[in-house]
């Protein structure tokens, strides 16, 4: 996942505020358009659209960021199949990167899952793996 700063979006002028309030409030029905192809989101992600649809439309200035899910060790030891020392390791070494909370490690999983391709990539190209 790559780090995007926030993005701001400026009030509605008054008009269209009035157009897409209304727009909000007489359906539920909420299609996304990318390219000319309609997309269906998942319900969360419609619902956060909706929201910072309905945000604008009350004439709120907006703003946008991502938000990275951080697991606690041992959820990602679980994750990524090995024991919580061996991911502590890993963290030490500067192979998984760590923010600590206080005294507490929490690992990207998108980092953790990063981490696992490159090993599934590095024993699919091993002088050892099977078939070779």
């Amino acid at each position: 996942m790559t780090a995007r700063p926030p993005r701001t979006a400026a009030a509605l002028p008054p008009e269209q505020a009035r157009k897409l309030h209304g727009a909000l409030t007489e359906s539920t029905d909420v299609t996304v358009f990318v390219n000319g192809t309609a997309h269906r989101l998942p319900d969360e992600a419609r619902d956060a659209v909706v929201d910072l649809l309905a945000r604008l439309s009350d004439g709120d200035t907006a703003q946008v960021s991502s938000v990275a899910e951080l697991l606690t060790t041992s959820q990602a030891a679980d994750l990524a199949g090995i024991s919580n020392s061996y991911l502590r390791k890993l963290t030490d070494a500067g192979t998984l990167a760590v923010e600590y909370r206080g005294s507490h490690r929490r690992i990207r999983r998108a980092d953790v899952e990063q981490w696992l391709g490159a090993q599934t990539s590095r024993r699919q190209h091993s002088p050892d793996a099977p078939g070779r």
